[in-house]
């Protein structure tokens, strides 16, 4: 039926690529059109699969050149690709991250991307920035969280008094300005409320910093360097701690969301342990990804953490528990199948540990 014929399509286009990408050195032949604004001209965003490799090509999305998607995805081939190549061969490329990373692989465009949990949840169901369902991506592993944090000017320090006040909400349409939403809800607020402003996180610490805002909202793996450059820039400012009460209303209504709490010290001067909700940085695979080149790649991810962690620190979050207790959308049968050995999931994909395992 279709699907086989979607499945040999995407055959062909794999080996044409495979062809194109030996042609080209390894570049990427997406990165003048990705519209990430990496600006860093051919094949400058594209970590090299190894050649020789007889298994099935994927080509990995991630995010921003400079950003820690790309820097993860292209740690997971430089290790994995000697270890996996005769069933996988994986090539990271440079996106505009999580909603662009969807649509490639229902485009067959990619075949695994990292992107944040909500947002995937948010494509399965066809709601917020997707229009319709988009089902092809399916859950590999949860890798790190990216923590809700909310800076502020120093003397505010609940959500509550965000009333009135000046607050950017991140990139219109990102999905931090969706978590923002969310973070409001818990406390019966809405954009109404608010002086509602966007723009990127440095753009956000800048305007803090000049007194043109009150507070912003970041969503990002913590620490993260704009919100350090703001702690160690002498200003004035506060980390906005959730109330618990707050944090159980969004983790029961939002599945995606898990709490994290922030140690004291995870910022200078910020000597207070933060009460934050996270959503995850999700590897997922394309439902054209064979169930064993799927399992391939689950089983290496966790037998090499040791080398990942080597090429990349946030390697050193990676559980079994955390890989699989934010799910929110189906679980990649090659994945399933890893889990399920591993005993941390039953054959339905719910969660067997209450902790991580340790090897």
């Amino acid at each position: 039926g279709i699907t086989m014929l979607k499945k040999k399509l995407a055959l062909v286009l794999a080996m044409a690529m495979a062809a194109s990408l030996a042609l080209s050195g390894c570049g990427n032949p997406h990165a003048s059109s990705s519209g990430s604004g990496s600006g860093s001209g051919s094949g400058g965003t594209s970590a090299a699969a190894p050649s020789g490799g007889s298994g099935e090509t994927a080509v990995l999305a991630t995010g921003g050149s400079t950003g820690t998607y790309y820097g993860v995805g292209s740690g997971m081939c430089t290790v994995l690709n000697p270890i996996i190549g005769d069933v996988l061969n994986m090539t990271a490329t440079s996106t505009g991250a999580s909603k662009e990373n969807v649509q490639g692989i229902t485009d067959d465009k990619y075949q695994l991307a990292i992107l944040q949990s909500d947002v995937l949840t948010y494509a399965h169901n066809g709601e917020d920035m997707f229009e319709e369902p988009e089902t092809d991506a399916l859950w590999v592993a949860g890798l790190y969280n990216e923590t809700v944090q909310i800076t502020a000017r120093g003397g505010i320090t609940d959500v509550s008094e965000l009333a009135g006040k000046t607050v950017c909400v991140g990139d219109r349409g990102s999905g931090t300005e969706f978590n923002a939403r969310q973070v409001l809800e818990a406390y019966g607020m809405t954009y109404d409320d608010i002086n509602v402003t966007y723009g990127s996180f440095g753009d956000a610490s800048e305007q803090l910093k000049n007194g043109q805002i009150d507070a912003a909202f970041t969503v990002a793996g913590a620490p993260t360097v704009a919100i350090t450059e703001l702690a160690t820039s002498g200003m004035d400012f506060s980390m906005v701690s959730l109330t618990q009460e707050a944090v159980d209303y969004l983790t029961e209504n939002y599945h995606f969301l898990v709490q994290e709490n922030l140690p004291a010290g995870t910022y200078e001067g910020v000597d207070y342990e933060v009460t934050c909700v996270a959503v995850q940085a999700v590897l997922v695979a394309s439902t054209d990804l064979s169930e064993d080149a799927v399992y391939e790649l689950t089983k290496a991810l966790f037998e090499n953490k040791d080398e990942l962690i080597v090429g990349h620190p946030k390697f050193e979050l990676l559980t079994d528990y955390d890989a699989t207790k934010g799910i929110s959308v189906p679980v990649h049968p090659g994945a399933l199948k890893y889990y399920v050995e591993a005993g941390v999931l039953d054959e339905e994909g719910n969660l067997l540990i209450d902790a991580p395992t340790t090897a």
